[in-house]
């Protein structure tokens, strides 16, 4: 053996951030080996924070940072508090309402932002496809009202370049209550940029886009259902000389029928969302979510995959960081 400790190879570590309103959410660091690091955030319903593909950052961040979840009501804001913590490379929405307030539930849901108990993790090297791993779960509970368990599984081969996302959502409650999820996965600069274009199942939805621009993209949302996998790819140049970048999410549409994408490419946000999602607009009347029996559990699969080669922030003539007087370019 060439190393003394697999780890430096690949691993994942446990960690805490430390510092501002960030203070004491727990994280686990993977690092795949093959060019993808990521944190998973077990403070934040183990969602996903960073993601980095070959050295360069693609999660849309804000100011916010990872709010640690005591800093955030949902209530907040008119029942929009979920703007508070808005921000990483994925939040999970519902488990029983997503989208816009109503009937009393907040934005998205009151999932988002909860911590997570951890039930495992680490490096199985034994399988014949080595794997980093972390399990864990989160509760939704109300007396009186909804008790919905999501069990969460994140895998990344080592060596690879892709994670993979299994839940599983159970009725722990006594009786039947709508079940509705939305996978909030969210691209900043350069993984979005002048020239990006999204396609689903090999149809152009969007693009080629234009970073910054002045307009708002509403959520729209497009049918995906069927007895297989859709698959939307995100693709956006490199560098001169260099593939582009492609990010593809690929996931089951038996439980995840419906694909909402969103953007705001405005200056100071620069954010594309991919949604892949349980159900379409009842505000709209498209119908309430579907409908978990007492006991019933329900399952989601997605795959998150990276090629080609990003943009760099800091190639020649690449304006990122704006002064009073303009934009700075790399020296």
């Amino acid at each position: 053996m060439r190393v003394g400790d697999l780890r430096q190879v690949a691993s994942v570590r446990r960690i805490v951030l430390d510092d501002g309103a960030e203070r004491g959410v727990r994280a686990l660091s993977f690092s795949t080996g093959g060019g993808l690091d990521f944190w998973v955030l077990t403070d934040r319903s183990m969602d996903i924070g960073t993601l980095s593909w070959q050295g360069v950052q693609l999660a849309w961040q804000t100011a916010a940072g990872f709010r640690a979840p005591a800093l955030i009501n949902p209530e907040d804001d008119g029942g929009r508090g979920f703007n508070r913590g808005f921000g990483g490379f994925l939040i999970t929405c519902g488990l029983n309402h997503i989208r816009q307030p109503m009937n009393g539930e907040p934005l998205h849901g009151r999932l988002p932002f909860t911590p997570a108990r951890l039930t495992g993790y680490g490096e199985e090297w034994e399988r014949a496809e080595p794997t980093l791993f972390c399990e864990g779960e989160v509760v939704q509970s109300r007396y009186g009202g909804e008790t919905l368990r999501l069990k969460r599984r994140i895998e990344a081969p080592i060596g690879g370049a892709s994670m993979r996302i299994l839940d599983t959502v159970e009725n722990l409650g006594a009786e039947q209550v709508p079940q509705a999820i939305l996978y909030h996965f969210n691209l900043g600069f350069p993984a979005i940029a002048s020239g990006s274009t999204i396609e689903l199942n090999g149809d152009r939805l969007l693009g080629p886009t234009e970073l910054p621009d002045g307009g708002l993209m509403p959520a729209r949302t497009w049918p995906t259902g069927g007895e297989g996998e859709a698959r939307c790819v995100v693709k956006s140049p490199s560098n001169a000389g260099a593939a582009g970048l492609a990010v593809t999410f690929a996931f089951d549409t038996r439980t995840l029928g419906h694909l909402q994408v969103w953007h705001d490419l405005r200056k100071h946000a620069g954010v594309l969302s991919i949604e892949p999602c349980s159900s379409p607009f009842p505000e709209k009347g498209d119908g309430p979510p579907e409908a978990l029996a007492p006991g019933e559990r329900r399952e989601y699969r997605l795959e998150v995959s990276l090629a080609g080669t990003p943009a760099t922030a800091f190639a020649p003539n690449c304006q990122v960081v704006e002064k009073a007087d303009g934009f700075l370019p790399n020296q």
